[in-house]
């Protein structure tokens, strides 16, 4: 009975001390030392990829944001405010009072196939209002000069970049309302051109953020 009741403390022994090793080593010692590397060799991409403006953090180089006027009375969806480059539409998952557009909880594509005749209407009308929006005087825009991403939502719903062919396009547009000579904001748009990751993955882009940043900056000193 003794040597019973002793084994019993001996086995609940070595499993508390073990219990508590293993928690010290993981829970404490391996975070640290992840946490440690990821700041000293990825500290950018640890602390969320943030975009800096102003000496703030105005927001993340992954995440999206919209460029909308405020809401006017009565409305459901503001306007975008048409001096600023326009990122892709946010169709994600979870629409409701709280997942709107680039401030989703949940994110993630429409799930519609491409003959649903809601996604169909969703590009319908967005091709619609990006012909209507970047057409200025001496510079129409034809439907079929509307790039895909400027219709349709990226896998995310969240996309922070577009490609250069729908940020070329909304240059004259964007030239207009800031009152800026073409040739600036196309340069403006080259400069903040990515190109493919490695030279081969992907395809290039222009992160919104950072171009409506540089744009800011010259509409400062003109």
């Amino acid at each position: 009975m003794n040597n019973s009741v002793t084994n019993t403390a001996r086995l609940l022994g070595a499993g508390l001390r073990a219990l508590l090793v293993l928690t010290l080593v993981t829970g404490v010692l391996y975070p640290l030392v992840v946490t440690g590397v990821a700041q000293a060799l990825f500290g950018d991409k640890a602390n969320g990829s943030e975009i800096r403006a102003d000496g703030k953090v105005v927001g993340s180089s992954l995440i999206g944001q919209s460029y909308n006027l405020p809401l006017k009375k009565g409305q459901e969806t503001p306007d975008p405010d048409l001096k600023w480059f326009q990122g892709r539409p946010a169709n994600g998952l979870g629409g409701n009072s709280i997942n709107t557009r680039y401030k989703l909880i949940l994110s993630g594509a429409t799930n519609l196939a491409a003959d649903n005749k809601v996604l169909i209407k969703q590009v319908e009308d967005a091709k619609a209002a990006v012909v209507k929006d970047n057409s200025v005087p001496g510079y129409p825009v034809k439907p079929s000069d509307v790039p895909a991403d400027a219709v349709t939502s990226s896998g995310s719903g969240l996309d922070p970049a577009i490609s250069p062919q729908y940020a070329e396009l909304q240059v004259h547009r964007v030239a207009v309302k800031n009152g800026l000579p073409v040739a600036q904001v196309e340069k403006l748009v080259k400069d903040q051109t990515q190109g493919r990751a490695l030279g081969f993955i992907g395809e290039p882009q222009v992160n919104v953020l950072k171009l409506n940043i540089a744009l800011k900056d010259l509409v400062a000193r003109k």
